[in-house]
């Protein structure tokens, strides 16, 4: 008799190092429930193409990570789908400058809503599923969560309070769920150069010790490691980012 497929909720897996997410855990015969809001189309059409290579093996929920009465929902909705759930990626996030002066509630609450509120709510909702599956969740942070960036307080402090999450909920969670997370560096810049100048790129990666970007390959190799490969690792924070946080002040 053959196995079921375990299954993974990947938060904002349409795009970018999401949509590399949803690809590599797909590869190691995982099928992923891909969660987007606005990238509708980037996630039927990647759906569709893996659904090519594994029959319904792949499907898109819709849900505001920002809008709390979504997530149980969403969970619920992720884990029906094939009647289990056995890994959650809260990879969703909102990433732009708020410097001091300039810091209003409606930006608290996106950035705050979506990197750290989220995670939260949805792991509550994911554990009874993951506990009896013995699964695993992963949290997308950020170096930057250790050494803040400069412009970016409330973002800074969303991922700052996302790795304590990572840490509280591997104790809460513990032993039948492991929680870890993975912090990138420069490893995929945001699409809009308003959001982070292009001379901000070139001194993050003077700074590099590997002395180039990483790759959403990179990231979501570490995402796959540490949910499939890793049975005695909870708790921490892998970082995937050449070395810069070895050299920031």
């Amino acid at each position: 008799m053959t196995a079921p497929r375990r299954v993974a909720l990947v938060t904002g897996g349409a795009r970018r190092i999401g949509a590399r997410i949803t690809r590599t855990l797909h590869a190691a015969g995982v099928d992923v429930a891909v969660h987007c809001l606005r990238a509708t189309a980037e996630a039927e059409a990647l759906a569709a193409e893996l659904n090519d290579v594994r029959v319904e093996s792949v499907r898109v929920f819709r849900a505001d990570l920002c809008d709390a009465a979504a997530l149980a929902p969403l969970v619920e909705g992720a884990a029906r789908w094939q009647g289990r759930l056995d890994f959650l990626v809260n990879n969703a996030s909102s990433f732009y400058a708020t410097p001091v002066g300039a810091i209003d509630a409606a930006s608290w609450d996106d950035l705050v809503g979506s990197n750290l509120r989220a995670p939260l709510f949805l792991s509550q909702a994911a554990a009874p599923w993951l506990a009896e599956a013995r699964g695993s969740i992963v949290n997308l942070v950020d170096v930057h969560a250790e050494r803040p960036l400069r412009g970016y307080v409330v973002y800074s402090v969303a991922k700052a309070g996302l790795v304590t999450l990572t840490r509280a909920l591997a104790q809460e969670l513990g032993p039948a769920v492991r929680v870890n997370a993975v912090a990138p560096g420069a490893n995929v810049w945001p699409d809009d150069a308003a959001v982070l100048s292009l001379e901000a790129r070139a001194e993050m990666l003077r700074k590099v010790p590997l002395v180039r970007a990483g790759t959403p390959e990179d990231v979501a190799d570490a995402v796959r490691f540490l949910l499939l490969e890793a049975p005695y690792v909870t708790g921490q924070v892998l970082a995937v980012d050449g070395g810069l946080s070895v050299v920031m002040g």
